[in-house]
């Protein structure tokens, strides 16, 4: 993935430094695996499932196994492990290697951070599924009375942050704009 040359001549930098902001997007998904796979590992360690710490307040850490799809969604096994993938690895295949040599876009370190971020949120979940068979959620965050956002964990904060930071960097450099017009 890292290794492919956008060898069209335009919208692109030097290789050395197109090289360089790839690997910040690695360098963003080993953190984000790491503190996710930790704080999963912390969590089945301590609390029982549907166990919450503290029990009560409108942020709890509660054990959820989560063995569907998006926000606990039933979802088909093979699809639940395919389709993000098969997402993740076109978002960045578009963004690497397609928008420079057709966009005049210039792939910032930002948008490399992002990606990463996104990458390690997808790897930290997909981890998960494989090892467990379930992804283990624990971010419990209650509004009011008995309404809450379904449970989340470490991975699913860093897709939705590195996600909203994208379409922002995006909307910024004008990218939208440049595409529509």
């Amino acid at each position: 993935m890292f290794g492919m040359q956008n060898n069209s001549g335009t919208g692109c930098e030097g290789d050395t430094v197109k090289d360089k902001r790839q690997w910040l997007s690695l360098l963003a998904v080993i953190p984000v695996v790491t503190l996710d796979q930790l704080s999963k590992f912390w969590i089945r360690a301590n609390l029982l499932q549907g166990e919450s710490l503290p029990e009560a307040g409108s942020l709890r850490l509660t054990h959820v196994m989560n063995s569907g799809f998006i926000f606990g969604l039933p979802g088909n096994r093979v699809l639940l492990l395919v389709l993000p993938i098969l997402a993740i690895l076109s978002i960045i295949t578009f963004f690497f290697y397609y928008l420079p040599g057709h966009c005049r876009f210039s792939m910032t370190g930002l948008c490399c951070i992002c990606l990463g971020l996104i990458l390690g949120g997808a790897v930290g979940n997909l981890a998960d599924r494989l090892r467990l068979g379930y992804v283990t959620d624990f971010i419990d965050v209650r509004l009011w009375d008995d309404f809450h956002w379904p449970a989340f964990n470490f991975a699913d904060s860093s897709i939705v942050v590195g996600t909203c930071t994208l379409i922002y960097v995006l909307i910024r450099t004008g990218l939208f704009k440049e595409i529509y017009d």
